[in-house]
């Protein structure tokens, strides 16, 4: 047993600090970067956020939303086959340009992923390969093999919080690693196992480990306001994943329920028993739920959310310096605080 002293960071643990700036407007601020991959040779230009995926929030009807401002989606991977195969192949309207396919470690998964391949050839760019655990030598297995497989294929996989596995997954073959463990609004891998990482510190380090190889990473979970995506991105972040800000919209999928005179929209984790029950016939008696459910009130079409998003990055640029997201990272300076905002009147309404 041994204990690291060293302070490890989370969003709520720091503030930017401002500086002087040139920039007029913050119509003026580059949202947009290009990234070339390290080992699909290929290269992409988006605003890089991205919806996870879970079925409360990466849906079909998600990616066409985020598409029109260049943002992308890691679709959940419980569509049937057919569902997936239209939507890659709808030329007419391309949302897919932004989409993740998003599979886990099975068999089934990658039977399914193959299903889907051949009748959508090249058409899937990105795919996700996602597991709670990203510490096994079975996923790294997987993620080699894969890459071997699919050569042109850019992936995304994860998740970790330490730059030594993040090292390891890079060179077994992902373009971008997955950062994150238990961070996420409806994850309860924290209280239920002990294991986890400051998000902010997390990325940080794995940024550092990731750039060095020529690789990327996304940071998973955590974010509950924009200037929590802000200080994902100063912390070195190359994409930034959002499940709860994105959640109980039109287009999130989800439950409606009717209380009380309001409307709602069901929200939960995908390692919750409810999601076990839905996709799996329940928690299998080896395991716990890492998961929890909750109903949140509907926020309508995620149009005004995508604007807030947006609008408080290239706030925190001007108040920098950054003339693009890209450069946010190199004019960052973080302050450590112990109180972020001043709640005496309550939430806003």
């Amino acid at each position: 047993m041994r204990i690291e002293e060293e302070l490890k960071l989370d969003f709520k643990d720091v503030l930017f600090r401002p500086k002087r700036s040139t920039l007029g407007s913050r119509a003026k601020v580059e949202l947009k970067r290009t990234y070339k991959y390290r080992h699909s040779g290929r290269s992409s230009e988006s605003v890089p956020i991205i919806a996870a995926n879970m079925d409360t929030v990466g849906t079909f009807e998600m990616a066409v939303a985020l598409a029109k401002h260049e943002m992308h989606v890691a679709l959940h991977k419980h569509y049937p086959v057919e569902d997936y195969v239209t939507f890659f192949n709808d030329n007419n309207h391309p949302v897919h340009r932004y989409a993740f396919y998003s599979l886990g470690i099975t068999d089934p998964d990658l039977e399914k992923f193959r299903a889907v391949r051949n009748d959508t050839g090249s058409n899937i760019e990105f795919v996700c390969i996602d597991v709670a655990n990203g510490y096994t030598e079975t996923f790294l297995d997987f993620v080699k093999r894969f890459r071997e497989s699919y050569p042109t294929v850019t992936i995304m996989a994860g998740n970790v919080v330490t730059a030594d596995i993040t090292e390891a997954l890079i060179l077994a073959g992902a373009d971008i690693v997955k950062v994150g463990i238990g961070p996420g609004s409806v994850c309860t891998t924290r209280k239920m196992t002990g294991v986890g990482y400051p998000q902010l510190s997390a990325i940080i380090e794995c940024a550092d480990a990731a750039h060095g190889l020529g690789g990327h990473i996304c940071g998973d979970g955590g974010c509950t306001v924009p200037g929590d995506v802000a200080k994902g991105f100063g912390g070195g972040a190359d994409f930034m994943m959002l499940g709860g800000m994105f959640a109980a919209h039109d287009e999130s999928g989800g439950e409606i329920v009717h209380q009380h005179g309001k409307t709602y929209r069901r929200f939960y984790g995908m390692s919750s028993d409810v999601a076990m029950e839905k996709y799996a016939g329940g928690v299998a008696k080896y395991r716990a739920s890492e998961g929890k459910e909750v109903i949140l009130e509907a926020r309508g079409p995620v149009e005004h959310t995508i604007q807030e998003i947006l609008g408080g990055l290239r706030s925190t640029c001007t108040y920098v310096g950054a003339r693009t997201l890209k450069a946010l990272s190199k004019c960052t300076t973080f302050v450590r605080v112990t109180q972020q905002i001043n709640e005496v009147y309550g939430r806003a309404v």
